[in-house]
């Protein structure tokens, strides 16, 4: 078809596509998790996460292999620095975020918090900080507080370490503007902390679900940028005295269908 194209001899096409649903709904997928122990708090945990699965019509690249790939390379730097830490920083790359946080929200609910009943574990008050990477290639320019005010004087002070690198914008809003969902929210809903990263939204809205979601789209230098800012951010939540404020305790939610 390309040497006719470019011939110009018109091209028609005629195709038979067949597909398959699955009507069991049975369907397995998993998390990988990853995770440095640390010192004197090693019960307390940081914890960094990107979700692992995508779409089928490309690789993936910008949603979210890129995310899973920044997250790994702060954990690497930081296991390379071989600095000391308090806290136990854990990854996690997340399956199931596309039907719906299903990775993220089984963990939390096994680890933290049924958010339905909102009844918490002894884990959820040993979880410091969970920091969320979903957006795209582009480099990381602040961080959305989920309207946790509190927090704002110490991402804007861990920002200005950073200022060669990163304007360290501190957003109070939602990740992001547009309404998208991603696993941070997983945590945000039973009370923990969690937190997206803000970035420059290159070309990820026009990309992403698409077939165009290809290795090419990811920027090389971004991506070295953003493993910096998140392995600093790790390294600070892991060594602070305290750990990071939270809201109030959501509500009880009521059950939806088949819950």
């Amino acid at each position: 078809m390309a040497r006719l194209v470019e011939r110009n001899v018109p091209v028609r096409v005629q195709l038979e596509i067949r597909t398959e649903s699955d009507k069991t709904g049975e369907r397995e997928s998993f998390n990988l998790i990853g995770e440095i122990r640390g010192g004197s708090k090693a019960e307390e945990v940081v914890m960094v996460g990107a979700h692992l699965d995508s779409w089928p019509y490309a690789t993936g690249a910008i949603d979210n292999a890129v995310g899973c790939a920044v997250a790994t390379e702060a954990m690497r730097i930081l296991r390379r620095a071989n600095l000391p830490m308090d806290r136990t920083v854990r990854l996690a790359l997340w399956g199931g975020e596309e039907q719906g946080l299903l990775g993220s929200r089984a963990y939390v609910k096994q680890h933290f918090a049924d958010r339905v009943g909102m009844q918490v574990t002894p884990e959820h008050e040993r979880l410091s900080v969970y920091f969320n990477l979903d957006g795209g290639s582009g480099k990381i320019q602040g961080i959305y507080l989920q309207h946790n005010e509190m927090a704002r004087p110490v991402f804007a002070g861990w920002f200005t370490g950073l200022k060669d690198l990163t304007s360290g914008a501190v957003s109070i809003r939602d990740f992001p503007e547009a309404g998208r969902r991603s696993d941070h929210m997983a945590f945000d809903e039973v009370g923990l902390p969690g937190f997206p990263f803000l970035q420059d939204p290159l070309d990820f809205e026009t990309r992403f679900h698409t077939n165009m979601d290809t290795y090419e789209r990811v920027q090389p230098a971004d991506a070295q940028q953003m493993a910096v800012v998140v392995a600093s951010f790790l390294y600070q939540a892991a060594t602070r005295a305290e750990r990071l404020p939270r809201k109030p305790l959501p509500a009880p939610r009521r059950p939806g269908p088949g819950q």
